[in-house]
């Protein structure tokens, strides 16, 4: 499946080519109540994630859980998308997604699942349509390694880890 990239005159522009793309989504059983996954603001670069919970899940300080999103999508070949935090759960409770941002690669065609931890100091429990993360589509380059005897220099250098003094 190519991603279409046409002539547009609508907000959703940068050049006059559309920045939007169509994506496949599938509610799973029993998610009817939930909404899709959905952009918050106008210039919002990433859709929140409900969870898909049956039960209430509680996240005591340092654990870890599995937090369902009640859809699966279908990703057209040359994009991924990214689950990353909501910045608020991060900020106010401690809550992030533990592999950020986890990676949804386009032949992945299962429930969208988020891995929550809690480095808070309190237990956090998680609800039925809460929105738990964020999720961003982007585009993805393929790597073709041309392997060399001498790599160019630069003013950096091999430094890292601090090396720029930030």
């Amino acid at each position: 499946m190519a991603v279409r990239i046409s002539q547009a005159a609508d907000r959703h522009t940068i050049g006059g080519m559309s920045t939007t793309v169509s994506v496949a989504i599938l509610r799973l059983p029993g998610n009817d109540d939930l909404p899709l996954p959905a952009y918050q603001s106008l210039h919002a670069a990433a859709m929140d994630l409900p969870a898909a919970v049956v039960d209430p899940v509680v996240l005591d300080p340092g654990r870890r859980a599995l937090v369902p999103c009640g859809f699966a999508i279908a990703l057209p070949d040359g994009l991924e998308a990214q689950v990353r935090p909501r910045s608020g759960l991060a900020i106010r409770h401690g809550i992030t997604v533990v592999n950020a941002p986890g990676t949804i690669d386009a032949d992945y065609r299962g429930e969208v699942m988020v891995a929550l931890i809690n480095h808070g100091d309190a237990a956090f429990t998680v609800t039925r349509g809460m929105r738990v993360a964020q999720l961003l589509v982007a585009p993805v380059l393929r790597v073709e390694w041309q392997e060399t005897s001498e790599l160019t220099t630069t003013d950096r250098g091999a430094g890292g880890f601090g090396h720029t003094g930030h």
